[in-house]
């Protein structure tokens, strides 16, 4: 990974969809975290495995604070995915644009087939094992037939009337195969996976707006310049936890709340935070920025409940 922090040298996209900003590219995501202190939250999941959430992978989601201080500091610029991919598909035409849903097919037809050929295996597997295991039992009758003293035994089982035959019979008959809805010689639809952007994201001829952040924002640019690492505080009822290194790494040190200058606080959300903040070892802290000051003066306080 520090071989594609060295090939970034200039702003780096963060594409901008439906209102969320994230990051598709592994070399950015490693470089803004080992530059720039921004962690983001991982929120890909598996094509088959959509409701897992344990092992999630890219994209990188980025908090609107996060992207606006990147813009800011011009580490970055925002990119209006949607309009990016038309401008981009726009300018296939022609041969162009048949050789590429022509590679998409036959990547299609290539992944069917394959599939195809895994559930045939399958099926023949499965015909296989019963076949054996219908030999193994006409085998074991057989010898228990032979080998009985009694013959009133063996008519017995062998003119055994259907009323008495057993609830669940010993050679189930095969499910039907029914026909697929979809010709086999349609080609499955091919998801593009990649750890790289998949377009060249431009800043374009369009300058996107800065993100829309909250208040909170003054008291988060503040831990970052003192090179705190910061992530979602939606777990412990706070805007962001706060960490003195790399969270993979170290222990939250901080749960952080931002407010306006002016904001009265109440009582039982201090009373609350504190004592969450000590049960959990962690410093409740809260601040906001200073009137007219336009971020230069945050002023934080650290809570912490005694006697616990």
């Amino acid at each position: 990974m520090a071989s594609g922090d060295t090939m970034i040298d200039g702003p780096v996209p963060i594409s901008r969809i439906a209102g969320r900003y994230l990051v598709f590219d592994i070399n950015v995501v490693t470089y803004l975290r080992r530059t720039h202190h921004i962690c983001g939250v991982l929120i890909g999941s598996i094509p088959q495995v959509p409701q897992q959430n344990v092992f999630l992978g890219l994209p990188v989601e980025l908090l609107p604070e996060e992207a606006r201080l990147l813009v800011e500091k011009e580490v970055a610029y925002i990119v209006d995915d949607a309009s990016q991919h038309r401008e981009t598909f726009s300018t296939l035409v022609g041969d162009d644009r048949r050789k590429y849903l022509d590679s998409l097919r036959s990547q299609g037809r290539m992944s069917r087939r394959a599939a195809e050929e895994v559930s045939q295996k399958k099926i023949e597997k499965g015909l296989a094992k019963q076949a054996l295991l219908r030999a193994s039992k006409d085998t074991l009758q057989s010898t228990v037939a032979k080998s009985s003293t009694e013959p009133t035994d063996v008519t017995s089982f062998s003119n055994s009337s259907p009323s008495e035959e057993s609830l669940f019979p010993d050679h189930p008959s095969l499910p039907t195969v029914s026909s697929p809805s979809v010709p086999s010689s349609a080609p499955y639809a091919v998801t593009t996976t990649t750890t790289s952007s998949v377009l060249p994201l431009s800043q374009g001829h369009i300058q996107q707006p800065d993100p829309v952040v909250p208040a909170s924002y003054a008291l988060f640019c503040h831990l970052h310049a003192l090179d705190y690492f910061m992530t979602p505080g939606l777990r412990f009822g706070c805007d962001y936890t706060v960490y003195p290194g790399d969270p993979l790494r170290f222990h939250s040190h901080f749960l952080a709340v931002g407010h306006d200058w002016e904001e009265e606080i109440p009582l039982i959300d201090l009373v609350g935070g504190g004592r969450l903040g000590t049960g959990v070892k962690k410093g409740f802290l809260i601040g906001g920025e200073g009137p007219g000051t336009q971020g230069n003066t945050v002023r934080p306080f650290c809570i912490e409940w005694g006697g616990m």
